[in-house]
């Protein structure tokens, strides 16, 4: 098995997503601060749900902290394969917190239609809510920068918080102005529950890609075949088949058998081998590869569905 070393460009990329989450935490703090006094201000459902979110926000932004740090971790004695799944674990603990603010802004958005309560403190609200705008922009830059060279889990996850962020702080605006300057009393009310479905969908969507990484779901279709086109570019291998893949939040692990003919040498072999591995490591830096020789004319006992499929052949065909 070809185990690559941690490299600078894993130091690098732990650094960038470590910047990226100390950027979330010191955005929260600053926004909580500002939406507390906001909600005092003008009683508004719409702006308790933004203050509920982006105290989550911080909550959810330690957590990717903790995520991203224990991810960068290289393989140990009791983890060999890395501890990459921590940012997937970290990006599922941000779901369930989307989750609960979105239930709890429904509800105080229900209360509010019953009661019929107004808001009040239009100025303030809305330049607290332009203020949040503004660094909320300055902080999914950065984000977007840090997902560009990382592709974190745990970061694309907290961008979809601060995304839904815009969102809310605009909704705010639409919602106080609606019920103070249009009179309709119930834009903050339903602005609320706006705002709670937006959630719910957001952390629908942000569960999957961390699921996926949990379950050691297959590489899509159009990186398989990148992979397979490597093989292909040596003619000694018979087959390619038994071909398995997986992600974490930091690397990739690819497995495989190849035909080789039965009466070449072991030196010979692991030639051919230690070639293949050379450029499929070239092309993806961060994967641990393993490849299994079998015989040439080898098949497997029957009645596994998920063996013996010719990669090779099978992209021979596609084109």
């Amino acid at each position: 098995m070809n185990v690559a070393p941690q490299s600078d460009a894993e130091r690098t990329r732990a650094e960038l997503t470590r910047s990226a989450a100390y950027a979330s935490i010191a955005t929260a703090l600053f926004l909580v601060g500002l939406k507390l006094w906001a909600t005092y201000r003008t009683g508004s459902t719409a702006m308790l749900g933004s203050l509920a979110d982006t105290a989550l926000d911080l909550v959810a932004s330690i957590a990717t902290l903790v995520g991203v740090w224990i991810a960068a971790q290289p393989a140990d004695a009791n983890h060999r394969f890395g501890h990459g799944k921590a940012e997937s674990l970290s990006a599922m603990f941000q779901v369930i917190l989307i989750a609960l603010s979105a239930a709890g802004i429904g509800f105080r958005a229900i209360s509010r239609l019953i009661d019929g309560a107004p808001t009040q403190g239009l100025e303030e609200g809305v330049a607290v809510s332009l203020i949040a705008i503004a660094a909320t922009f300055l902080l999914l830059a950065w984000q977007r920068h840090v997902i560009r060279k990382t592709s974190s889990v745990a970061i694309k996850t907290d961008h979809l918080h601060y995304q839904t962020d815009v969102l809310l702080n605009l909704a705010v605006i639409a919602a106080l102005v609606l019920d103070q300057v249009m009179g309709f009393a119930m834009a903050d009310p339903l602005f609320g529950l706006a705002i709670a479905g937006w959630l719910l969908w957001g952390a629908w969507r942000a569960a999957g890609e961390a699921i996926d990484n949990l379950m050691d779901r297959e590489w899509p279709a159009e990186k398989r075949e990148q992979l397979v086109a490597i093989a292909a570019r040596h003619p000694e291998l018979e087959s390619l088949h038994d071909l398995r893949t997986r992600s974490t939040g930091t690397r990739d692990f690819v497995q495989f058998h190849v035909d080789l003919p039965g009466d070449m040498t072991v030196e010979q072999a692991h030639g051919i081998i230690e070639r293949v591995e050379a450029d499929m490591l070239a092309e993806f830096p961060d994967m641990e590869l393993l490849i299994h020789i079998d015989p040439e004319g080898h098949v497997d006992e029957p009645g596994n569905p998920l063996a013996e499929t010719d990669e090779l052949a099978k992209l021979e065909k596609d084109q």
